[in-house]
């Protein structure tokens, strides 16, 4: 009995063995044959990697053809998850190597979670670097080695508040930009013209099908897809121009540190313009930083030291700096007065050195006795303008102010602009809750008190004189074109006001600032034997944070006028005597007096783009 329960027993247990068996084969059989091609893909695609192609950025030109703006290749270091997540050891191992720590690369690895794209770690990696990992190949599954085009500002800080910088999109940017196709470790525009004109001069990413082994090692490349570079950016600056802006400025702070004991003349913004219609020709802000810095991923040690710089590096002077106007303000007075009938050019006024009403005065109380327009203006005179603010009233002040564009954004394409202040009695009220007294109309006449503008405003304003009262948009580009030169968008001059001032008041205003750079005006001593006529006005604002601010604006030809020029330098004294010897240097160079021949400029003129 015991034997048959026993047999019994065998012959299950052998049934349900030849049952499992026939199962497995049966379900390895349909595997191989049904489902053969769907597995083989599936394996094939655990060897089988995707790899994007980043595309160059496009090239930025100055007018005449001088490439500022370019890409260089660049070793990249970028992680691709293989067979499940990246181990840890690999992270701590690749962080030695790099320098970037282990938290960043996770983050960095947490944000692409999912994805068989590659994760790049650090861009522009050295050739030491390059080895090192080489060495370590075996360690490191998932790391590869990638060759992609790093942005390349040729001269460093030349117009780098200009250009702005690229770095990897951030979260934000990239919830912004997802529809339009933006991924998770693409480079992106943060500032400057990288920033406006991104989706233009970004191109298009390409790829590769590589075979990798178990490391992650390209073994070989199955197919490719070229990417498309970006279209270039034809700029409006003028690289002689702008080379002899930032080092004219660069000597001058370095003249009135040593020299003149300013010590804290260390930032200054300079703006040149076509006042025909708007184009930039230089724009400088000082100090300045370096955009390469941005390209591969920039150390904490520099962006330490460009946060913790007092002069804000990063800010664009030109059109974000807002500085009482001093001085220069005083076109817009003398405009006001003589259209509304204020004052006759005839007309002489006593200067003792102090006003009869309040007892503001000159510098050093400096008295001129009798003088007119002209003299008032070319002299700079404190005591004839605050009688010029008397008879205005506050009201007529702003009203002409705002006919300029002061207290108003440019327009110019650029972020970060700021619309400056003009001053006015409902303003005082808002902020301070106070009545409007008349000393506040006599510091308003001056560009003291409440009025603030920035170089790029004043800019317009000189412009607006120079060309008979037409206000254009600043702008910077004047050609988007393809790679072979083909144009894909043109810019040109857009007006946006119009002053109407009279043919007397415009042409008394020009003598009066022609005057200026004469022997009879303050800026006479540095253009006194300048071979061509300039029309200028200097200024010098009172600063309570520190030394007063120097400017200059000026245009010339005095007769034909093809370049304004504005310098601002914080805390440099006088305007005579800091901002007078940097306008000089730019304008040897805008009309190519005693200029050298350009140095290692790189050039490149497409020949349907310039």
């Amino acid at each position: 009995m015991d034997e048959k329960r026993f047999g019994h027993r065998v012959d299950v247990l052998a049934f349900l063995a030849v049952i499992v068996v026939v199962a497995l084969i049966s379900r390895l059989g349909y595997l191989q044959v049904v489902e053969g091609k769907f597995y083989g893909n599936l394996a094939d695609g655990n060897r089988i990697r995707l790899i994007p192609v980043m595309a160059p950025r496009g090239t930025f030109y100055d007018r005449n053809g001088v490439t500022l703006v370019s890409n260089r290749p660049g070793f990249t270091v970028s992680l691709v998850p293989i067979s499940g997540p990246i181990q840890e050891q690999v992270i701590n191992k690749l962080s030695g190597i790099i320098g970037v720590s282990a938290d960043e690369i996770k983050q960095k690895v947490s944000g692409q979670t999912g994805s068989f794209e590659p994760i790049r770690v650090k861009a522009d990696i050295g050739q030491d670097v390059v080895t090192r990992i080489e060495e370590h190949r075996a360690e490191l599954p998932g790391v590869v080695i990638e060759i992609q085009p790093i942005r390349n500002y040729v001269y460093n800080e030349l117009a780098a508040h200009v250009f702005g910088y690229v770095s990897e999109i951030n979260d934000v940017e990239l919830a912004e930009n997802k529809a339009a196709g933006y991924r998770a470790g693409d480079i992106i525009g943060k500032f400057g013209l990288e920033k406006v004109y991104d989706r233009e001069i970004r191109g298009v990413d390409g790829g590769g099908q590589v075979e990798v082994d178990v490391t992650g090692r390209p073994v070989q490349e199955l197919g490719k897809k070229e990417p498309q570079p970006g279209n270039n950016l034809v700029l409006t600056l003028d690289y002689r121009i702008q080379k002899a802006a930032e080092e004219a400025i660069a000597e001058q702070l370095k003249y009135l540190q040593g020299t003149i004991k300013r010590t804290n003349a260390k930032a200054a913004a300079a703006v040149v313009m076509n006042p025909n219609n708007g184009e930039i020709l230089a724009m400088v802000s000082c100090p300045a930083f370096n955009p390469n810095f941005f390209s591969s991923g920039i150390s904490t040690k520099n962006w330490k030291a460009l946060n913790d710089n007092p002069f804000h590096p990063m800010d664009n002077k030109a059109i974000s700096g807002m500085y009482p106007p001093g001085s220069t303000f005083k076109i817009v007075t003398g405009t006001a007065a003589l259209e509304l009938g204020k004052v006759t050019p005839e007309e002489k006024i006593l200067d003792t050195g102090k006003h009869w009403l309040i007892p503001k005065g000159n510098d050093a109380g400096e008295a001129l006795g009798w003088i007119d327009f002209k003299v008032a203006m070319a002299k700079s005179d404190n005591v004839y303008f605050y009688e010029m603010g008397n008879r205005l009233g506050i009201d007529n002040l702003e009203k002409y102010a705002r006919l300029f564009g002061l207290g108003d954004y440019t327009g110019i394409n650029l972020p970060g602009e700021a619309d400056g202040l003009v001053a006015n009695q409902r303003y005082k009220e808002k902020v301070y809750g106070e009545d409007w007294y008349l000393s506040e109309t006599f510091d308003a006449a001056i560009g003291q008190g409440f009025q603030l503008a920035t170089p790029l405003q004043i800019a317009s304003v000189m412009s607006q004189i120079a060309n008979g009262g037409h206000r254009y948009r600043p702008y910077l580009v004047s050609k988007i074109v393809t790679q072979s030169g083909e144009p894909v968008k043109l810019f040109g001059p857009e007006e946006v006001g119009n002053i109407k001032i009279s043919d007397r008041t415009l042409t008394l205003i020009r003598e009066a600032l022609r005057e200026v750079a004469t022997e009879r005006g303050t800026a006479g001593q540095i253009f006194k034997d300048f071979p061509i006529p300039i029309a200028g006005k200097t200024g010098t604002a009172e600063n309570p944070h520190g030394d007063d601010h120097a400017w200059f604006a000026c245009y010339a030809p005095y007769n034909n006028p093809r370049v304004v020029v504005v310098v601002v330098v914080e805390q440099g004294g006088y305007g005579a005597e800091a901002s007078v010897p940097i306008a000089r240097k730019i304008l040897e160079a805008a009309f190519n007096i005693n200029q050298a021949p350009i140095e290692n400029a790189q050039m490149y003129i497409p020949k349907t783009a310039l």
